[in-house]
């Protein structure tokens, strides 16, 4: 399927001309120009065309209207501050489900509710479908949610004032892999409304994993997030030379869990003297259990400031709609890297000689190794610690229904085995797809050594998913589970390890039987709004109910 995919020549990669509806536009409503006096004159020898010349031109600008609305996007990206130039543009490679995807595009472009918009669901709507293959394609009900940003005057009130502040800045230093990144730039742009401070766009900490030396702006749009973000706080891109020193001191000694109170008791009154915090260590440290006002605010940085750079969401549109053009995919986030072994302290499934491998490391760098030392490698997987391994997930998804021929887009690094890590999902599941063989001759290249751009680029083709499954948890399913309940609550299927795992094991319990216990396991798991309140260790990036999300005819939006 790569191959045809990587081969196939379709209209709708082309560009267009203008549309021809343009022009029967402004003949019908563009204003006569000034009259000559020589018409004034004469106007009574004007013949009026019969009513039914008039029925056929706008009968025939329907029709164009709707070749039109198929090949070129008519939604002026300039007038909104919100909403992304080229995912607007996408709306041109839409060819079914037009009119409840041009609803929900209306409803997101005047909410400004996302800076990534994702290509219409497809759905399994084909008669030679099964009944489970039907479900498995179906799509939750979002019983009406849609975002809502609706800030309080209080807030209004000191996001004004602290929009215009120019004395106080704060400079986060940010690390790990881009959804640590999104996910402390988005507590930076909080604590920067916390502390009344002026935000230096963030600086990401060169990683020492993947040896990624990317800058905000190779990742990010800049000027976006700034405009995004211009009545909360301001930002600026450097310190100016008032505020330059020698030598800085970097508070990196952040308790988890800190709330606001704590970090204006902490910080303000440093600030406040020396014009100057510099921040380091910030990842999940903020707590969960913001104010009302401040959830909202992690929201639109989340989903609505931190659209990723230009040439990266070209290029992941692209491959979007390279998968998405073949019909509705999945979107697996497989965990399989070396890193992640090491990290999980789980065997990998492939072998006592490549556990060898993990487990030599583990020794060697006993720090990277995460809690619960004293569980054995049986203990940590059965307690759902460890990833699914492509065995684990092919047999979950055969049980949830997935058709065999379904199209898989695999999101994530180079899994540690290579190709003999996927050799059982790609066994039951051939259409495998990653963007490596998905992309053109020399469209990754831009992108070599730089972990958080093509982390990016598999974020925005799983965004535009079908179906999403990580095989383990982690900052990418919690952002990808939070951006798609946002973007209309598309299918995220979390997958119930502690349960599901010992049946596996179980040889008495058949296939059938457990198909029937795996469906009914994750009936009620599958992207259906999820309330976040009465849970306080919940973030709202990954449930943004109901704090950042009503029901639809309920909420006034004010960005």
């Amino acid at each position: 399927m790569a191959k045809s995919m990587r081969t196939l020549k379709n209209p709708f990669f082309t560009s267009h001309p203008p549309s021809p509806f343009l022009h029967f536009s402004l003949l019908f409503f563009t204003p006569p120009k000034k009259s000559s006096p020589r018409y004034l004159n004469h106007h009574h020898q004007t013949r009026c065309p019969p009513p039914q010349f008039f029925l056929l031109l706008i009968s025939l600008s329907l029709v164009f209207s709707g070749i039109s609305f198929l090949t070129t996007s008519s939604l002026d990206h300039a007038s909104s501050t919100c909403v992304s130039p080229s995912s607007t543009s996408s709306l041109k490679y839409f060819i079914s489900d037009v009119d409840d995807h041009h609803q929900m595009l209306t409803s997101l472009a005047v909410t400004g509710a996302s800076a990534l918009i994702p290509l219409p669901t497809r759905g399994g709507h084909s008669g030679n479908m099964t009944k489970e293959e039907r479900e498995f394609w179906k799509q939750p009900n979002g019983e009406g949610y849609k975002p809502c940003l609706d800030f309080s005057l209080e807030y209004r009130k000191k996001s004004f004032r602290v929009s215009k502040e120019k004395k106080r800045f704060l400079v986060v230093v940010v690390s790990g892999g881009l959804n640590q990144q999104r996910n402390q730039i988005v507590d930076a742009v909080v604590i920067a409304m916390i502390l009344e401070a002026v935000l230096v766009v963030p600086v990401l900490q060169v990683n020492r994993v993947w040896g990624d030396e990317s800058e905000f702006s190779d990742i990010f749009d800049v000027e976006h997030f700034k405009k995004t973000l211009r009545s909360d706080v301001r930002i600026v891109s450097s310190l100016p030379s008032t505020h330059l020193m020698s030598r800085q001191t970097i508070e990196n000694q952040i308790p988890w869990d800190v709330s606001p109170v704590w970090i204006r008791a902490k910080y303000f009154k440093q600030l406040n003297e020396e014009g100057l915090l510099v921040l380091k260590g910030l990842d999940s440290r903020l707590a969960k259990n913001l104010p009302p006002d401040l959830q909202k605010l992690r929201c639109k940085v989340a989903f609505n400031a931190l659209r990723f750079a230009a040439p990266i969401e070209d290029l992941g549109n692209k491959l979007a709609r390279r998968m998405w053009i073949e019909g509705p995919y999945i979107a697996l986030h497989l965990r399989l890297e070396k890193d992640v072994w090491v990290r999980t302290g789980c065997l990998t499934g492939l072998g006592s000689e490549f556990d060898r491998i993990i487990a030599e490391i583990r020794m060697t760098q006993p720090r990277y190794l995460t809690g619960r030392l004293n569980m054995t490698y049986t203990e940590r997987r059965l307690a759902g610690f460890c990833p699914l391994n492509a065995y684990e997930i092919a047999r979950l998804l055969k049980a949830l229904g997935a058709p065999r021929n379904a199209s898989i887009y695999i999101a994530g690094g180079e899994p540690f085995g290579g190709a003999r890590a996927l050799e059982p999902l790609a066994k039951e599941f051939s259409n495998l797809v990653t963007k490596e063989t998905l992309a053109h001759k020399g469209e990754l290249l831009p992108y070599t050594n730089r972990s958080s751009a093509l982390a990016a680029i598999d974020y925005i083709v799983s965004l535009s998913s079908d179906v999403f499954l990580p095989s383990h948890g982690g900052n990418m399913a919690k952002a990808m589970q939070g951006n798609r309940a946002y973007a209309g609550h598309r299918k995220f299927i979390m997958p119930n390890k502690r349960a599901m795992l010992p049946l596996m094991e179980n040889s008495s319990v058949s296939e059938s039987e457990f198909s029937l216990v795996i469906r009914k396991l994750h009936r009620k798991t599958q992207g259906h709004p999820e309330s976040r309140r009465g849970r306080r260790d919940r973030d709202v990036i990954a449930y943004p109910v109901p704090e950042c999300m009503c029901r639809h005819g309920k909420h006034r939006s004010v960005l």
